[in-house]
């Protein structure tokens, strides 16, 4: 569709923002491209660092023909509810130790979460429609179910951030609630994270507890390939491979064999050599394509999180709904990084990449219209 909409000239001329969300996305994609070539990997490592490339021409046709903010906001709740339902069975009836749907358990359940929160962030949008009561009814069974997938997933990388989506929101939504229902929430909130925490069908108190024994025993020396433990050996050798070549990186193959030659030399455990990246987006981008593909990473997350706050106060709250989603996309992902090469997986680029241009054109389109209607009255 958006190399449709550039063969025939239909293009919407996008404006300095939107060629700012261009630009990080082509600017990431490149980086990624550039490296992989050099790596001598082939159309295998360039593959995924099309995709944002491939993003960005989708916004150009978005920004001439916008999605209509109803299917957006549907297809994000029913995402939620897929994913949540989904976990539920495996959990619950199934009986798996993790739910993890038909992927990798731990992009299930951070991408499980995302849907969820982003349904709490479209109650604004349910707001203001006609059928409030169904529309609003909608978000707040999405974002039940999206959060309960990360649960019954067991990825833990997706809850530390969780606080400060909380605080996204409350940015976004608190002046428009009053004293009593903030005091409420507030205690509905805790109600709710001790139960879920306390309920042993969630498994999250046994998740926490593994969590602190991991970091015991790395800290004792009694286990360095634990769950946390192995993380913290691979941004140790991800670390050392930093400082070795920080302006370019090594390339993933150059990673793989670094790393090899870290654990040959008794830097690292030899078992988190299995592993094709380290674990934290941040890290292993610098160890990979050194600071040139660090800044590149950083600007794919802070550029569109910049350029959506500026919106969050708006007093249509359509248009606020879909500025705090796009600012709780990065945010999220940021958490998800932290822990996780999030990117590096399909789906956690091709989610990032098309799921921003969709909310950016949605953005624009409404801020549009928004800005028009200011300027007759």
């Amino acid at each position: 569709m958006g190399v449709w909409t550039l063969a025939t000239g239909r293009i919407t001329p996008p404006g300095q923002p939107s060629w700012l969300v261009i630009l990080v996305l082509v600017a990431f994609s490149v980086v990624g491209i550039v490296t992989a070539v050099l790596d001598g990997q082939g159309w295998r490592g360039v593959d995924k660092p099309l995709r944002p490339l491939l993003a960005a021409v989708a916004l150009l046709a978005l920004l001439r023909y916008p999605p209509r903010l109803a299917w957006v906001w549907s297809g994000v709740a029913l995402g939620a509810l897929g994913a949540g339902s989904w976990a539920t069975w495996q959990k619950l009836v199934v009986g798996v130790a993790r739910a993890e749907g038909h992927t990798y358990v731990i992009q299930f359940g951070n991408l499980s979460m995302l849907l969820g929160v982003l349904c709490l962030a479209g109650l604004g949008f349910a707001y203001g429609r006609r059928h409030r009561r169904l529309w609003l009814a909608l978000m707040l069974l999405g974002a039940v179910a999206g959060i309960l997938g990360s649960l019954f997933s067991g990825s833990r990388g997706g809850w530390v951030g969780f606080p400060v989506i909380l605080l996204v929101l409350y940015r976004g939504y608190g002046d428009r609630l009053a004293t009593r229902r903030k005091a409420a929430l507030a205690v509905g909130i805790l109600v709710a994270v001790s139960a879920v925490y306390l309920l042993p069908q969630t498994g999250v108190q046994q998740r926490v507890h593994q969590a602190i024994d991991d970091v015991s025993r790395y800290v004792s020396g009694e286990s360095q390939t634990s769950s946390v433990g192995a993380r913290f050996e691979m941004w140790k050798g991800a670390s050392r491979l930093i400082l070795d070549k920080p302006l370019l990186g090594w390339g993933d193959d150059g990673y793989q064999a670094g790393m090899q030659a870290l654990a040959e030399a008794d830097v690292i455990h030899p078992g988190v050599t299995i592993y094709g990246h380290a674990h934290n987006e941040f890290i292993d981008t610098f160890a990979k394509q050194g600071i040139i593909g660090l800044l590149a990473l950083l600007a794919l997350y802070l550029v569109p999180m910049r350029l959506f706050s500026r919106r969050l106060e708006a007093a249509d709250l359509t248009q606020r709904s879909v500025a705090i989603a796009g600012v709780l996309l990065p945010v999220a992902y940021i958490d998800f990084g932290l822990s996780q090469a999030f990117l590096s997986h399909n789906s956690g680029i091709m989610m990032y990449g098309f799921l921003l241009v969709v909310l950016w054109a949605s953005h624009c389109q409404h801020a549009g219209v928004t800005q028009a209607v200011d300027q007759t009255r």
